[in-house]
């Protein structure tokens, strides 16, 4: 099997898709620039593919798969791989999403992934991870984008964020990005399976000051918490811990402007992004 360990090391689906890619060219007689050529993707492109130094964006993936009739295979093999990106304290959150009936997030600073654009998620990335290359940064974005992908489904979960309104204040990206967050935001909100509230200066201290958390609801109505900070997280299922933070979280959107309020708020800091962008 190709997900055994291979020659210099362990096999991972980033791996596995660029060695398929090489047999499937080889084997129809294909040299990366014929192969580019007919998909319509730089040859350079796919080299990195091959190599294993660069994930196929969705539109090749499913590109490949039609090229070589594989059924879905390399799609199937790049969301493998984009979940093998994803740190082991997040897979958490990130499997009980797809399940959730119900989604809390609270976040102290930052605007909650769900709600973020790509450029936002791009800004935070590059900041944090400067070491990374700028494949690897897309590569973390385009994860984080897939996993909005949860308010498609037939049987969408109701998604409720607090954000603290240090998330709106803080320039992530500088003002054209903050512009285009905001917007999404905005946006976001007018779905009624969606609901933010921001938590103002004016409240002063909460109880999650430093801290976000997340709390899934399934359909059966068991409740899985997850708090992260920095790099690390831990989830909770503890039925004492998850009512532990369920009133934290219940203060804390207590403290919480009302819709109408959160959303003259936000509309009040895209207008200061859009005059400092146009300026």
């Amino acid at each position: 099997m190709e997900l055994n360990n291979e020659d210099d090391g362990r096999a991972t689906p980033r791996t596995v898709l660029g060695r398929r890619l090489r047999r499937l060219r080889e084997s129809a007689g294909l040299s990366q620039r014929a192969l580019a050529d007919k998909v319509g993707y730089p040859h350079t492109y796919l080299s990195r593919v091959e190599r294993g130094e660069q994930l196929p964006s969705e539109a090749l993936a499913e590109d490949l798969d039609t090229h070589f009739a594989t059924d879905g295979l390399f799609v199937e093999l790049l969301s493998m791989a984009q979940d093998a990106s994803i740190p082991d304290y997040g897979r958490v959150v990130v499997d009980g999403e797809s399940k959730a009936a119900r989604i809390q997030v609270f976040g102290s600073s930052l605007i909650p992934g769900l709600l973020q654009t790509e450029g936002y998620a791009h800004a935070l990335f590059r900041e944090s991870l400067p070491g990374e290359s700028e494949e690897r940064i897309n590569e973390r974005v385009a994860t984080r984008m897939r996993r909005k992908r949860v308010f498609e489904k037939e049987q969408a979960p109701y998604y409720w964020a607090i954000m603290d309104e240090a998330a709106l204040r803080r320039p992530v990206g500088g003002s054209a990005c903050m512009s285009d967050q905001l917007r999404h935001v905005l946006a976001a909100v007018a779905s009624p399976q969606v609901a933010a509230q921001v938590l103002p200066f004016t409240q002063g201290e909460h109880p999650m000051l430093g801290g976000s958390l997340s709390l899934l609801t399934l359909p059966s109505g068991a409740t899985i918490g997850y708090v992260e900070s920095f790099f690390s997280g831990e989830s909770v299922e503890s039925p004492a811990k998850v009512l532990e933070l369920t009133h934290m979280f219940d203060v804390a959107r207590s403290k919480a402007l009302p819709e109408r309020e959160t959303l003259d708020l936000i509309r009040g800091y895209l207008r200061k992004y859009e005059d400092e962008d146009d300026s």
